[in-house]
Order: structure tokens, then sequence, then C-alpha cells
């Protein structure tokens, strides 16, 4: 331990640069150290660091508002206050009515909801009798994605509860879509303010007093994980797609594709269950249209945010959205024509007609609908999204497929409005990339979706589609580690013959014993629909019997309908089995979560 002057009279511990601790544990150290010490010092008011007492909550499903909250939590302790963070995983209702300033980070997930491991602080939250939060400040940012009919709900609604419980907003909540980087930027900087004058108008209230009580925070404050890689999104690698082919037959009507990535050349570090990040680029045919219909240049010279002077057509291609409209978009747009009839959409009572028309459409469907309006590059600049990088759940193991990335791709397109059309990276990826050209990637760490530690312990996979993709990865890791634990997967898709995916691995592992069980339901081989929740309810009494051998679920791929239908059969079968009513149920349900027995990975 180290000291430095904090006056003539005074000397401040502090941990040094080469201490055994990563950034955030030397900073909460250092804060903790100068909170004591502070403490022990004559209470001259003159001298006392002017400071308040802050907890730094964050909702997190897969990482990025966890992310968030450490770099607002850094921030804070840095002005000198002292910070705490802590998930709102396993926090309660009254440790939040003993906090008198709180920062709440929410990301919104599935149709609207509460990350899953946050449900149940919501929800006591709710209770009608809870206690009020008159003496609580606080702000909220909440996370979500314009494109879902529920943006930033869970943010929304935690902000107008904590609201009519009678806490007093610090700061305007401010949602912030896919695209956050500008949105964080302005809320923490009016936050910020707002604490500054906090402490310039009431710097006694907060300071700490001779006997005031230092309490450490829980482990969870305190991350045990450090990054090992140089690489981000914002500054991603550069890996060469070194396999790439279809796991559906030609005749199928959707494509899939198996992709690995090199990353022997680089310090990417992942887990099984993560996911990898892929920095997309818009199609150059689509891109060329665009320019031609407006009559620009491509290399008219654009101005981009924190990216500087580029042309037109490396901002199209390369940094903005254009394959989907927004209301933002469409306001912007109509701003600038003044485009009555687009007005008209953005009105509350038009709500359902504005979703109708952005649905299937993009910018150039804006153009064509409605032309004649820009007349300068730069407007078109401004109107537009940054494009944001695509997620994929990694389909490998770093035991068992070293220094390479899997991802199991399915490849969109359709045709609207007399247009072929195509998801962004998908068809990047399957059109536009061939083996031994590179692609910007990065890891997006899942730490809430991860194989038990108990190498002996049973695991229940539940992946139709592109779902599968962790469970692969579950599967060989398995393996490559001598995991004695049982394994029983839960696979769908539309025929065996066209579309069941890596099923040469799949039959293999199952005739060796690796997988336990393999049920399959393809819901097009048969005249009536099958689908994975229809298999488990076949297998009700073997899944409780798992249950009660102390199985993990996982669920991963679409949390719109089959994530609900898996979850609506899981406490189906926890009812009959168990011989339990549907509050029982759903308290057992509660309990795999509780106990991180229950995983969800859907989008």
């Amino acid at each position: 331990m180290t000291t430095q002057s904090a006056s003539p009279l005074t000397l401040v511990p502090y941990i040094p640069d080469n201490a055994p601790f990563n950034d955030d544990q030397r900073a909460w150290l250092n804060g903790f150290l100068a909170g004591i010490f502070s403490s022990a010092q004559p209470a001259i008011a003159t001298e006392a660091p002017l400071s308040l007492k802050i907890a730094v909550l964050y909702a997190s499903q897969s990482g990025t508002a966890e992310g968030l909250a450490r770099k607002v939590a850094k921030d804070l302790k840095s002005k000198g206050h002292i910070a705490s963070l802590i998930s709102l995983e396993g926090y309660t209702p009254a440790a939040l009515a003993e906090e008198r300033y709180a920062i709440l980070i929410a990301s919104t997930y599935g149709d609207g909801d509460a990350p899953d491991a946050v449900k149940p602080f919501y929800e006591s939250l709710c209770i009608e009798h809870f206690p009020r939060y008159q003496d609580l400040s606080y702000a909220v940012l909440a996370l979500g994605d314009s494109h879902y009919e529920h943006f930033c709900k869970f943010g929304i609604d935690l902000d107008n509860k904590l609201d009519s419980l009678g806490a007093v907003r610090l700061h305007d909540r401010v949602d912030c879509d896919v695209d956050l980087d500008d949105a964080f930027t302005s809320w923490k900087q009016g936050l910020y303010s707002r604490l500054e004058s906090i402490v310039s108008t009431r710097p006694a209230k907060n300071t700490p007093s001779p006997s005031a009580k230092i309490i450490a925070p829980t482990p969870k404050t305190i991350s045990s994980e450090t990054s090992t890689s140089a690489y981000t999104r914002e500054n991603p690698f550069l890996a060469p797609l070194v396999d790439k082919h279809p796991l559906t037959r030609e005749v199928s009507s959707k494509l899939t594709m198996h992709m690995a990535f090199s990353i022997a050349d680089s310090n990417l570090k992942y887990e099984a269950g993560d996911a990898c990040g892929v920095v997309p680029q818009n199609d150059d045919q689509l891109v060329d249209d665009i320019i031609t219909m407006l009559n620009f240049s491509p290399q008219a010279p654009v101005q981009l945010p924190k990216s500087g002077t580029t042309t037109l057509i490396d901002a199209l291609t390369n940094h903005l959205q254009i394959t989907r409209l927004t209301r933002k978009m469409i306001e912007a747009y109509a701003t600038i024509g003044n485009c009555k009839p687009l007005f008209g959409l953005l009105v509350p009572e038009q709500q359902a007609h504005l979703e109708k028309y952005t649905y299937d459409r993009g910018l150039i469907d804006l153009l064509h609908d409605y032309p004649g309006v820009l007349h300068n590059p730069a407007d078109l600049v401004a109107m537009l999204p940054k494009l944001a990088p695509r997620l994929y759940s990694i389909s490998s193991s770093p035991y068992a497929h070293a220094g390479e990335i899997h991802t199991t791709v399915a490849v969109v397109r359709y045709r609207s409005h007399n247009r072929e059309r195509g998801g962004v990276c998908s068809t990047l990826l399957a059109d536009r990339t061939n083996t031994g050209e590179r692609r910007a990637i990065y890891i997006q760490p899942n730490k809430k979706f991860r194989l038990p530690q108990q190498s002996d312990a049973p695991i229940i996979m539940i992946g139709p589609g592109t779902g599968i993709a962790p469970f692969r990865a579950f599967l060989h890791q398995r393996r490559a580690l001598s995991a004695t634990g049982k394994n029983w997967l839960f696979f769908g898709e539309r025929s065996a013959a066209t579309d069941f995916l890596y099923r040469d691995e799949l039959e293999s592992m199952l005739s060796d014993k690796h997988l336990t069980h393999l049920d399959l339901a393809f819901s097009r081989d048969q005249d009536h629909k099958v689908y994975v929740q229809d298999k488990m309810l076949e297998q009700a009494p073997r899944f409780w019997s798992w249950l009660q051998d102390g199985a993990s679920i996982y669920v991963c791929g679409d949390a719109a309908r089959m994530a609900k239908d898996v979850d609506a059969t899981l406490h189906s079968i926890v009812a009959k089995q168990g011989n339990l009513d549907a509050e029982a149920a759903a308290e057992y349900v509660q309990t795999l979560k509780d106990d991180h027995r229950y995983h969800r990975d859907v989008y």
C-alpha cells in the first residue's frame, strides 16, 4: 500500500498500479480506503471531501447494462463519490429503501419484460403495500431495441413505479436504442451535472462523520472477471473466415450456414455460452440504388459523429442503418419535407398504421414513396441511425475448437414491395464473404448462460432452429473436459430431411452416449405441427425426474413465441408431475431461477 498527499497535514493510502487487482477492484479499494481515511480525520468543514454515497444498480441479460453501469461507477469514483456497483439480481426493494441516491440502468428483455433474474425484485417492488421512497433520489437509463414493439418497456415501468412510490428523479430518464453511445453520453453529462449541483449546495448532508460506518459492498459489486482482450465492439478484430458451409439441404425453404472464424492470431477469449458480435456492411447494390435515386455524388463529403469526415458511399455502406425504418427516421424525413401524410402516421392514434408501414420497408421505400425531399447529403446522414453489430450465439468451445469461433447463421431473404431483400449481416456472410476474407468481430460475454460448475450435473437443452448454437458448444465442451453429467437436447426445425442442423454430430454423440437423450420436433413432417414444447410434454415424467436429480435447464431461441411456450410448458410439467397448484408450480420454477438452474438466451 502506498500513500499520497491530500493536504499539508494528511497522507491518504492508495493501491498502486502494480498491485494484483484489476481496474474496477483497484478503483473500488481506493475509494474504500479514502472513505475510511476521511472518516478518521478531524471534521474540518472547509477541507472535507464533498461526496455522495450512490448505488449504481443494473438489470442486465446479455451484459450491456452491466458494462454501462461499470463505466458510471468508475466515473463517480473518479469524481470523489462513494459508488457501489450492484446487480438487481438478488437485490430487494428494502435494500433500495436504505439508499439515498440510486442510479438504475435497466435492459428490456423478451416481450417488454425485465431480465429473467431481475423479475423477483420488480415483482416485489410492485406489491401495493410496499413502503414509499420519499428519501430516495434516482435516475434511470433504459436500454432497448426500437424494432421491438415494447421498446425500453421495463426501464419505463421501473422509472414510473419509483416515481409513483414517492422517489424523486435526479435526472429525466433516457431511452436508448441499440446505437446508444450518444444517448448514454448525453444522459451521463446531465446526471453528473445534477450531482455536482447537489454537492455544491448540500455538502454537509452526505459528508461522512468521524463515526460514520463504512459498509463494504457485497461480493457481486466487485467483478473477478477481467478482460484479456484489447478487441471490443469499438475496436473489433479482423478475423479470417476459415470455413463456410450450409447446414440445410438445397431443397430446403430456408438456408442456415455454419461459419468459422480464425482467432489464432489474436488474444480473443470466450466461453461456451458467449456471443460473437459481427460488424456488418450494407449491400453495395442497395447503397448504389439509394445514391442514384437521390442524385447525390458517392464521394460527397459527410460528417459522422465520432468518426469525422468520410464519403457518402462509405457512410451508407459501413456506418449507417438503411434497411429498416424507425419512428425517428420518419419524423426527421417528414420535418425536412413537410410531408403531411407522414405527420399523420406519427400521431399516437395511428401507431398501428405506422408499425404496418415501417414493418417491411427501408430507406429506399421512403425515398420512393415520398420523393424530392432530400437535397443535401448532410440531411440524409443526420436522419439515419448507426449501423449496429449483429450478435450470434457461439456454437464452438474454446477447449474443443482452439483458435476458432463458430457461428450458426440463418440467412434472411424475402421479397416485399417489389424488391428482393435480406438480412444485413446474414447475407453479408452468406453472399459477400468468401473463405480467407476477413470480417470485424468481437466477443459479447453472456455470464448468465454458463454450464454448471459441477461437471457431473445433468443439463436439459431446448433450442429449435439456430437456438441449437450454444448447445453444440456445450456438448463439445463437456466432451473435451470429460464431464460426466448427462446431456439431454430438444431440437426442432421444419423437416428432418432438409433442416436437421448438425445431424451427423448429434447422431454420433447419441450413439456413443455422450448425448443421453435427443428429442426431435420437425413441425412439417406430419399433418399437425409438432414443436419442442410438445416433445417436453411427451417426456414429462422423465423431465420431472431430471429436475429432481438437479438438472439445469437452458433455453435458446425466439423470445416472442417459443420461449413463452416452453416456459408455460415447464410450469405445466412441474404442476402435474409434482402434484402442485399453479402458485406452488410458479414458486418451484422461480426457485430454479434463483438457484441458477433455469437459463434463457432468447431474442
